[in-house]
This record gives C-alpha cells, structure tokens and sequence, in this order.
C-alpha cells in the first residue's frame, strides 16, 4: 500500500516536472506577444477618472479570465479534429489588430480634439458611463485576439507532449497571461497614488530620507502622464505589429517575399497596409450608407 503511494507520488512529480520544462519553454515562445499584450491593455486600461480606474480593470480582467474559458477548450479541440482552422482564425484576429491599431492613428490625425480622456472632457455621469462601458467592450475583444495568439503559440511547443501536459501547460500560461499583464497594467494605473502617499509621508522622515522620498513621490506623479502617453503609442504600435506579424507568420509566401527586411519592419509594414485598406473600406461603407439614408 505504501509502495503504490509513493508511485503515484513519484509520477505526479515526474508530470509536474516535465510541465515545469515545457512551461518555461511556452513562456519565452510567448514572450513577446505578452510585452505587446501589455503595452495595449495598459493603453485600453488609462484615461477613466482615478476612482473608476481599478474597478474599470477588474471589469476588463474577469473579461479576459472569461476569454481564456472560452479559447482554451476550443483550441484543444480545433487543434486535435481541425487543426487547418487555426491559421484563418489568427489571420481574422490580425486583421482585427491591424484594423483597430491604423483606427487609432487615424482618429490621432482627424481628430485631435478627442486627444484628452473622456474623463477630463466630458461630465455628464451618464455618457461617461456610456463610455467607460465601451472601452471595458473594446478591451476585452482586443484581448480575445492576443489570447487566441498567446494560447496557439503556447500550444504548438506542447504538440508532442501528452494530452494532459498540454492542458496543464497552456492553461498555466493563460493564467499567468492574465495574472501577470494586468496586475503590472494595475501597478501603472496607481502610480500617482503610490506617488501621493510619499509625499504624504515624507514629513514624518528627517533630512537626506525626507527629500528623498518627496522627490521620489514627484517623480511618480509627473511621470505617470508621460507614461500613459507613451503606453498609448506604444499599444497603438504593439496591435500594428502583432496584427501584422499574424499574416506574416503564417502566408510563407508573404514572409518569403518580405524575408530581407527586418522582422519587426515587416510585421508593422503588413499590418499598416491592411489595417489602412480595412479602415478604408470602413469609411467607404459609412459613405455609402449615408448617401442611400440622404437620397
């Protein structure tokens, strides 16, 4: 009776080991797209009033716990009966990135008048809500896309690997996805109050330690706004890029033909090209539809 104990004992740990190795390979295979992840979530998570900040996060983090329910089970599925689906899946999710990253840069250059958050330009309590709950919707179909990119390429280090392994590992990564990105993201939207308490703080302290922490506390403040800027561009960049690099990681004939430019160069330059062409047609169609509705 011992003796089976300790077998299965000994098996759980030789399963946990090998879902240690192959976790640590899925996570720097996924490495990137989750720096991408949370330069955009970071960008979708800014510009509400302070008070709403966190509880706008939560909102948007439940959202993408929910997408990783949804994705997982399917992927499994899709990967073991269809796996010939994934690729136009990632496909129709880089032109989604690609469409919303070009989407941005053109509302950056027609209308600069809604260049400052809603919170500080609107105040009817109303229409903020109106817009918060948009940008809570926004968020998590975005992270829909990168958790589908996150969870394919997780899964395609465990192809070889048994069933079970392949659960336990890219569910691991889904979850840290989740944990890991938008527990940094609520670190950066609280900055300023963390900036706040020092200075608050500071008076209690004496000589070279007070003027330490003040600065410190100043430092955080005024850097925040920069910083949400920088998030944006950055985010804005990041949906171009992983949009772009959905299409050429997966048309060889694409890569091939794009093959002497950089990596980082020709995914941007493909997801401009057909987040542009998308975001035309868009505006097209909008045309067209006001035309029939006038006439």
């Amino acid at each position: 009776m011992t003796g089976g104990i300790f077998a299965v004992l000994d098996d759980i740990a030789v399963l946990m080991d090998d879902v240690a190795v192959m976790g640590k390979v899925a996570a720097k295979k996924t490495a990137g797209i989750l720096g991408d992840d949370l330069a955009v979530n970071a960008e979708k998570a800014t510009g509400f009033q302070a008070k709403r900040e966190l509880p706008v996060l939560w909102a948007i983090t439940k959202g993408s716990f929910v997408n990783k329910l949804i994705i997982l089970p399917l992927a499994f599925l899709l990967s073991a009966y269809v796996p010939w689906v994934i690729t136009p899946i990632l496909l129709l999710g880089g032109a989604y990135l690609s469409y919303e990253g070009m989407e941005k840069v053109y509302h950056l250059f027609a209308h600069t008048s809604h260049a400052e958050p809603a919170s500080k330009t609107v105040n009817d309590k109303d229409e903020l809500l109106k817009i918060e709950k948009a940008k809570i919707k926004s968020a998590i179909h975005t992270d829909f896309i990168l958790s589908i990119e996150i969870i394919i390429i997780a899964l395609g280090t465990v192809m070889e690997q048994t069933l079970l392994i392949q659960i336990m590992v890219v569910s691991l990564i889904a979850i840290l996805a989740t944990v890991g990105v938008y527990g940094l993201v609520a670190l950066l939207v609280r900055m300023d109050d963390v900036g706040y308490f020092l200075i608050e703080s500071a008076p209690k302290m004496q000589g070279g330690l007070q003027k330490m922490v003040t600065s410190t506390g100043s430092l955080l403040i005024a850097s925040l706004p920069k910083i949400i800027r920088g998030l944006g561009i950055i985010g804005t960049a990041a949906m171009l890029l992983v949009g772009g690099g959905m299409f050429t990681h997966n048309i060889h004939t694409l890569h091939d033909v794009l093959g002497f430019m950089p990596v980082l160069i020709s995914n941007l330059l493909v997801g401009v090209v057909v987040g542009s062409l998308l975001l035309g047609l868009h505006q097209l169609a909008k045309k067209v539809s006001a035309f029939r509705l006038s006439s």
